[in-house]
């Protein structure tokens, strides 16, 4: 007889729920790694698959109990390391992980394999799982066999460009220096020098960590990455790298060397830059001995032996001393040119700065060791000679250590008078002209000196002039200085002075096609104030950008797009776009997909945000419609299924800028839920491009509160509920969590949503944001008003388990805080709930235990509340008494607001419903609130009108009350009377009639 041993009850069971446990560990770690997010979320993937069937397996019996130990020993073990893995890859330096990524990728694929194997190997037909069931794990089996994993696209090039630069040993600080930008973009860190810097030393730290767990092979290779990039200005301060070259430089003395014999080519007799060694041995230039290949010899030139001329193998070693034997004497000559530049003999200072100009020229390497000797102050003195050559060259010198180089460019803004000296120099002859002018516009990207080019007298005016000129490449070089100076307003002044933007448009409207193109860029680039756009705009300047839309060269079409996307961000110049017909062109070329390039069509949606935006504020005597028709709207978003993310985005953020409109908001939500908005932008939440998805949560919190609950129902699914509490939890757009709280906010009450949003999670992340607003400000208010009406659902009183959860949580006293600081709608919210709570009390109250035995030597009997006669609490019965909110909703009804104040007497009635009347009307006489409810009489909103009328009906039932209210109500009952609508008018009378003023039959009845 075969033996079943039940895993529920024996140590199989145990290692299956240790198995589940770690998954569900697992599946946390993988959401928080940083690298790899889409490969861990694979296999996070497969282990969600994995997870019930091993959940299905724990109920059941299995016959072969060794084999499914060995199975479940071999998936715990192997999910643990994935487990791990996840876990390094959320705490390890971000750099360090990148240039790991190729082993995690194989670590991963590894995990995914071994994991697949055991649960294959697990004896299923005896599970008593159905077949059903057995062969979706079987093919999932075989998905995970076949997984490939790859490292990102980003994260390759990097790697390449790190074993090319570590292959060829050759790499300067601007090759260092892109790389870096690289990596700070691939790994999500700011490109900013201490930033860097600090990751830096995190990497370096894990490579000691590395060295000390004796991973040395992992610890060499991440030594020669890091010897590359300490190239990079970011890896240490100038100080660092003036203090390295100079103890360097001084121990080098003052004397050439010449070149090793060993240095030269036998075949060239030159000195080797590419020294390859043949299958002989011996050492030649690489493209000499590919010459003698070339050429038909197959013998060693030097031993006559035959060769393999498939082999020629780069002699690194040798290779490096001459780069060595190169620097110092470029160090040499670098720091003895100097005294030829100071000299005084012009020949001599022309020599010394064509010397200094080629080695410049050479090498990045070479330009740093010319800042770091500390030329920047002598070349800056020497453009005040009176030999243009000796300036010229003293430009050209500075022009190339300014050349992406911030260093550079903040030594030459500091030293007195610089800026006034190449300033100068724009005044003299063309070619000087020429090279100040490119050389200031270097300096222009670095603040300090930016700021201080406008401040030089004339300076505005001579760039005005140049950028008019004959020399395109000054004239351009002046204009995007000019745009660059435009950040100041006094500077834009001058440049009006210098009727800069009169002569801009009349080359913008008559200039050669060239001129057009350097003008449109400016005007593209410029950083102009809403102003000065606008003083563009009634010059005249839209007409000939529309006219260059009509080029036939892609490139003017695309400057003039990119200089109306500057010009639109203005809200007067957006509205006069769409007067003039420019929205309607722009509109075209979206529908017809006629745009050639996708950064085009990426400007041009832009600009029809920008637009749309425009006409969210507006005189209402000229309004203007972006979307004229149906067909405007319907094929406009019929392009957010089918174009790239960038144009996709900004056809959201169009559609949400008019919802914001006054004059198209109704209409655009209308016509988006008939186009079938709602289930793309539901797709959109789970889209990885997160400003994109942010759009699609914004677009949708437009559109959920007039939804109708059917196309709620059939697009909004418990996939969609977990995607918007993610949101919430990790988002870092403040914007799109308050959207998405104000999307479960106005979702319909439907029971299956209410239950969904709370199996997810919802409460404790409403609870977070309600104490989080407790220090205000319009965005935190808007959170509290979002999430207070979102908890309004899980109050209702027909759900008594869902308040029970609600008031676990606590928050019950946190509303009642609400009622003295919340906003207006908040306040109104909180009285909602707290209104569905009370209507729950009552069943809710535990009678009170009655005495037993002799009273006088019993405990005393515990007080009932006294509206409620039981025994109550904030969070058993959820009780106004207790809660201390009866004071603050009285005081709510004092509120100008009629919504707040309708909620707020909705909550306080609950007090005197049927058989509470008498004790809850002497609550309300306590807190004095009889008085506010009778001066709702007066009230313009007939809501309260009523509900006051029905309370006051109520209350003037008991004879202690009617004669301590009923003469503060009669007047205003009398008017009611008279003036109120039938309802009132009879309510009002049959008071009056409890009040003893009217008989009983009169005809207000």
């Amino acid at each position: 007889m075969m033996v079943l041993d039940v895993l529920t009850s024996g140590p199989t069971a145990a290692a299956i729920s240790q198995t589940i446990d770690t998954i569900a560990e697992f599946l946390v770690y993988a959401t928080d790694v940083l690298v790899e997010k889409d490969s861990f979320k694979e296999l996070a993937t497969y282990m969600e698959r994995i997870e019930p069937v091993l959940k299905e397996l724990r109920k059941g019996k299995i016959s072969d109990s060794e084999a499914f130990n060995r199975a479940i020993e071999t998936m715990n073990k192997e999910i643990k390391g994935a487990k791990q893995l996840a876990l390094e890859c959320r705490n390890k330096s971000k750099v360090y992980l990148l240039f790991s990524c190729r082993s995690i990728i194989k670590s991963l694929e590894n995990h995914t394999k071994k994991l697949s194997t055991a649960l294959s190997l697990l004896p299923l037909a005896l599970s008593g799982l159905s077949s059903g069931v057995i062969e979706e794990i079987e093919k999932l089996c075989d998905h995970m066999q076949t997984a490939g994993f790859k490292a990102a696209v980003a994260e390759e090039e990097i790697l390449e460009k790190i074993e090319s630069g570590i292959r060829g040993n050759n790499v300067d600080r601007s090759y260092a220096n892109d790389l870096l930008i690289l990596i700070a973009e691939a790994v999500g860190i700011k490109n900013e020098k201490s930033t860097i810097k600090m990751e830096l030393q995190e990497f370096k730290n894990e490579i000691e960590n590395a060295r000390d767990r004796k991973e040395l092979a992992e610890a060499m290779q991440m030594d020669q990455i890091i010897a590359l990039l300490q190239r990079a200005d970011a890896a240490s301060s100038p100080r660092e790298r003036e203090l390295k070259y100079f103890a360097k430089r001084q121990s080098l003395g003052s004397r050439f060397l010449e070149p090793l014999q060993s240095f030269y080519c036998p075949i060239t007799q030159d000195v080797m830059v590419d020294p390859v060694e043949t299958s002989s041995g011996q050492t030649f230039e690489r493209i000499a001995i590919e010459k003698w290949f070339a050429e038909g010899n197959r013998l060693c030139p030097l031993t006559l032996i035959p060769l393999d001329t498939s082999i020629l193998r780069p002699n690194k070693t040798l290779k490096q001393s001459i780069e060595e034997w190169k620097d110092r004497n470029t160090m040499i000559k670098i720091a003895t040119v100097k005294e030829k530049i100071q000299s005084g003999n012009d020949d001599d200072m022309l020599d010394g700065l064509r010397t200094l100009q080629d080695l410049c020229i050479q090498r990045d390497q070479h330009r740093e060791w010319v800042i770091l000797e500390n030329y920047i102050p002598i070349l800056i003195q020497i453009l005040d000679s009176r030999n243009r050559d000796i300036r010229n060259h003293a430009l050209v010198v500075l022009g190339m250590l300014a050349k992406d180089n911030e260093e550079a460019k903040e030594r030459i803004a500091t030293v007195d008078n610089a800026i006034e000296s190449i300033v100068h120099s724009l005044g003299r002859r063309p070619e000087e002209r020429k090279l100040a002018v490119a050389l200031l516009l270097e300096l222009s990207e670095y603040d300090s000196a930016r700021e201080h080019i406008g401040k030089v007298q004339g300076c505005i005016l001579l760039l005005v002039t140049m950028s008019s000129g004959d020399d395109n490449q000054a004239a351009r070089d002046a204009t995007m200085l000019l745009d660059n100076l435009s950040y100041s307003d006094q500077n834009v002044i001058q440049m009006a002075k210098a009727n800069y933007f009169k002569h801009l448009l009349q080359r913008l409207s008559s200039g050669p096609d060239d001129v057009k193109m350097i003008m449109a860029t400016n005007l593209a680039e410029m950083e102009l104030t809403d102003h000065n756009k606008e003083s563009l705009f009634d010059g005249g300047v839209l007409i000939p950008l529309l006219h260059m839309f009509s080029h036939n060269d892609l490139q003017v079409k695309i400057v003039a797009i990119k200089a109306l996307r500057n010009l639109s961000s203005s809200k007067k110049n957006g509205q006069e776009m769409i007067r003039q017909g420019a929205a309607r062109r722009l509109l075209n070329l979206l529908f017809h997909r006629s745009i050639q390039t996708s950064c085009l069509w990426e400007d041009v949606a832009a600009i029809v945000v920008q637009l749309a935006a425009s006409t969210i504020s507006q005189d209402a005597q000229r309004p203007v419609l972006l979307l004229e028709s149906d067909d405007d709207v319907f094929n406009l978003f019929s392009l957010v299924s089918v174009s790239q993310p960038g144009v996709q985005q900004n056809i959201i953020q169009t559609f949400y800028a008019l919802c914001q409109s006054p004059f198209s908001a109704s209409y655009i939500r209308t016509k988006l839920k008939e186009c079938s908005a709602v289930p793309e932008l539901v797709r959109l939440f789970e889209n990885e491009r997160l400003k994109l998805r942010a759009s699609a949560v914004k677009l949708f919190s437009c559109l959920v509160e007039s939804c109708d609950e059917a196309i709620i129902r059939g697009n909004v699914d418990q996939n969609c509920i977990n995607n918007l509490l993610q949101i919430l939890k990790y988002s870092s757009d403040e914007e799109e969590k308050l959207s998405a709280m104000g999307i479960i906010c106005y979702l319909p009450e439907n029971h299956q949503i209410t239950q969904w949003l709370l199996d997810a999670g919802t409460l404790p992340i409403i609870k977070s944001y309600v104490q989080d607003g407790k220090d205000r400000d319009l965005q935190k208010d808007k959170f509290v008003e979002n999430a207070i009406g979102a908890l309004r659902r899980f109050t209702v009183p027909t759900n008594l388990e869902w308040q029970k959860s609600v008031a676990e949580t606590g928050i019950i006293t946190i509303l009642v805080q609400l009622l003295e600081n919340g906003t207006t709608l908040t306040k109104q919210h909180v009285a909602q709930s707290l209104t569905q709570f009370s209507k729950s009390s009552v069943s809710l109250s535990k009678p009170v235990a009655k005495r037993k035995g002799l009273w006088c030597f019993s405990a005393p009997a515990d007080i009932g509340c006294i509206v409620h006669g039981g025994i109550c609490s904030v969070k058993s019965s959820f009780c106004l008494l207790e809660a201390n909110a009866v004071g603050p909703l009285t005081r709510t009804l004092g509120e100008s607001d009629p919504g707040v104040c309708e909620a707020s007497l909705d909550a306080l009635l609950t007090l005197i419903e049927d058989e509470r009347l008498q004790s809850g009307s002497k609550v309300l006489a306590e807190a004095n609130a009889i008085p506010l409810i009778i001066r709702f009489l007066g009230s313009p909103s007939p809501r309260l009108q009523e509900k006051s009328l029905d309370a006051l009906e109520r209350i003037f039932r008991l004879l202690e009350f009617k004669q301590m209210y009923g003469g503060l109500a009669q007047m205003s009952l009398v008017d009611l009377t008279q003036r109120g609508d039938g309802n009132v008018r009879s309510m009002s009378a049959r008071i009056l009639a409890h009040l003893n003023v009217l008989h009983d039959q009169s005809s207000y009845f």
